[in-house]
């Protein structure tokens, strides 16, 4: 990825009265990075969010987006950025195709009918183009928010539970799309999700924030890579497994026992001497599964500062 910086988030700080909503939050989102921005309920990714699109103003801090001082260059960069905050609205009693059309020429954007036609197709929504608004689900009109985000074909995107209301199809077609806008148009995404597995399967780099203030950041593999994972051990004989490994230290990691399948939770280094291990001893392993997802990763850092 590109060392130029999209956005540069330095000592961010957000107070409502009593409560302080962000605490000194410091972030880096890089040209073409998929940004998983992530947080337990009222960690302030919210208010994060309200703050880079200058909707509302920070208390202390300072934000650049595009290079740029925020407070200083707010239309310039706004006209550059397409999001989706919340729940998109849309005029009810008009098609998907009207509603962007309006939309487009409210923002002084010159959009053409086939330009319409193609974000519609990109959204999956084509096929329901003369459909009136009132008639969508919730997922299509979230579908419409994304087109609505695209219009202006923006360099930086920020989508805010960009999958709410969809479907597993839905979901995996949002999902593509993320992808393509990132690796095909080298677009900047910015996604805050509280659909942990969505973010491990799209983002490259995140962030995770609890209280308002940062508990990590970096790339995705890197910090999954510094925690125990869950890694299943199909064997022939488990309980001579288990003997076997009882003076080793492996057996300090042996979790569970069910069958002839052991679960084990360890480090990825651990992982191939085991195996090794094992086969030396005339031991059968039909397979050998490691599973460490991004919502273990998450609860284990958001736990630490419960």
């Amino acid at each position: 990825m590109s060392e130029e910086k999209i956005i540069e988030v330095k000592n961010l700080s957000k107070e409502f009265k009593e409560l302080k909503a962000v605490n000194s939050l410091n972030l880096n989102v890089f040209k073409g990075d998929v940004f998983g921005f992530l947080g337990p309920n009222g960690a302030g990714k919210s208010t994060t969010i309200r703050m880079l699109l200058s909707l509302i103003s920070p208390s202390e801090g300072e934000i650049k987006i595009f290079g740029k001082l925020l407070k200083n260059e707010r239309i310039a960069i706004l006209k550059r950025i397409g999001a989706i905050v919340e729940k998109p609205d849309f005029y009810g009693y008009l098609s998907a195709y009207k509603n962007l059309e309006i939309l487009g020429k409210i923002s002084g954007i010159d959009v053409t009918n086939k330009k319409i036609m193609e974000i519609l197709d990109l959204v999956g929504l084509e096929k329901r183009f003369k459909s009136k608004v009132k008639t969508f689900s919730h997922g299509m009109k979230q579908r419409l928010g994304l087109a609505q985000a695209l219009l202006h074909d923006p360099d930086l995107i920020i989508l805010d539970e960009p999958t709410t209301g969809l479907d597993p199809q839905g979901m995996k077609e949002i999902r593509e799309l993320i992808l393509h806008l990132s690796r095909d148009k080298q677009k900047t995404l910015f996604l805050s999700s509280h659909i942990l597995y969505e973010v491990e399967l799209v983002a490259n780099r995140m962030i995770i924030i609890n209280k308002g203030k940062t508990m990590v950041e970096g790339a995705v593999n890197d910090l999954l890579n510094m925690n125990k994972m869950k890694v299943t051990f199909e064997v022939n004989d488990s309980e001579k497994v288990t003997q076997l490994l009882s003076a080793t230290a492996y057996i300090n990691d042996l979790e569970s026992v069910a069958n002839n399948t052991m679960i084990f939770s360890m480090s990825s280094e651990k992982i191939a001497p085991l195996n090794k291990y094992l086969v030396e001893n005339k031991i059968d392993v039909s397979a050998v599964i490691p599973t460490r997802s991004l919502e273990e990763y998450f609860l284990n850092i958001t736990d630490k500062d419960a």
